[in-house]
């Protein structure tokens, strides 16, 4: 259950609009839509939303100027993007004001569950200033490792994503002691790291197992059955997607692309890449990553 999670979802393409209430009413949501930033504005001065699926380009009141009316009247909401161009400017304008994440146009059923879903998640995840103070713990020789690495950086242009990388590599994944360091050390603000950690789907902000299974949610793989090879992975390792096995041998993550639609459906797990995968052959090939009996 969502307990009644509330969405308001902002495009003026109606179809949008109705495609996105459709598929997320069937996972529980509570949807409303408007046809533009103007009417999105009116609605939530009446109502408040957990969260806001907003497009980028509408006429009038555009989404980065509904994004930053929500970010200052309701800074509670969430903001997702629906945007057909992810590498744009304006996207990273947007990763600045702090929105979770973004669906790419045009999205399948599955992506658009996944995004919203891991966003309801973030959203219950985020816990009190003075519970926040309570961090992880890190070996003194990683962290002068890490500080070492960051000043290496300082200045030079683009360098917040190669830190990123090179800091995930070091430490294993990307908590909220990282990304305060890193803030620091590159004088980014911490709204910034983190938008661009969440933002893409190579960073992670919590532990991975030994093998990362990542499945391909996007439209080829989609329509050939992807959804049903998910479903029998979550149950031979019995965990969901975003999550990880108790003996920290697999974490399961969903991607929107992995770039080999042809060979649809596709799993990748670590650098091994399997195609036209289906329900049968999951468990053979789960087996061949568990450890050899002596």
């Amino acid at each position: 259950m969502t307990d009644s999670i509330k969405i308001l979802v902002v495009d003026d393409e109606s179809v949008v609009v109705r495609s996105c209430k459709r598929i997320l009413e069937t996972e529980g949501y509570e949807i409303d839509g408007a046809s533009g930033g103007r009417e999105a504005i009116i609605t939530m001065e009446k109502k408040a939303y957990d969260l806001v699926i907003t497009d980028l380009k509408m006429p009038e009141v555009d989404g980065i100027t509904l994004i930053r009316w929500i970010k200052k009247s309701r800074p509670d909401t969430g903001v997702l993007i629906i945007t057909g161009y992810p590498s744009q400017e304006t996207i990273k304008e947007a990763l600045e004001l702090g929105i979770i994440d973004y669906v790419p146009k045009p999205f399948t059923p599955a992506v658009l569950a996944d995004v919203v879903g891991r966003a309801v998640e973030w959203k219950k995840k985020k816990v009190p200033e003075e519970e926040a103070k309570k961090e992880e713990e890190f070996p003194p020789s990683m962290i002068a490792e890490l500080d070492k690495m960051i000043k290496s950086h300082r200045n030079k242009p683009g360098c917040l994503i190669p830190v990123l990388q090179r800091a995930q590599e070091m430490v294993g994944y990307l908590p909220p002691i990282v990304q305060k360091r890193i803030s620091k050390g590159l004088n980014i603000p911490a709204a910034e790291v983190h938008s661009v950690t969440s933002f893409y789907s190579f960073f992670t902000m919590t532990p991975r197992g030994d093998h990362i299974i990542k499945i391909c949610l996007g439209t080829a793989c989609y329509v050939k059955g992807i959804e049903e090879v998910l479903g029998k992975i979550k149950e031979n390792l019995r965990i969901d997607v975003g999550g990880i096995t108790g003996d920290k041998r697999f974490s399961l993550e969903a991607v929107r692309c992995l770039g080999a639609c042809g060979l649809a459906p596709v799993m990748v797990i670590d650098h091994d890449t399997y195609s036209a995968v289906s329900p049968k052959k999951i468990t053979q090939i789960l087996d061949e990553y568990q450890p050899v009996s002596k």
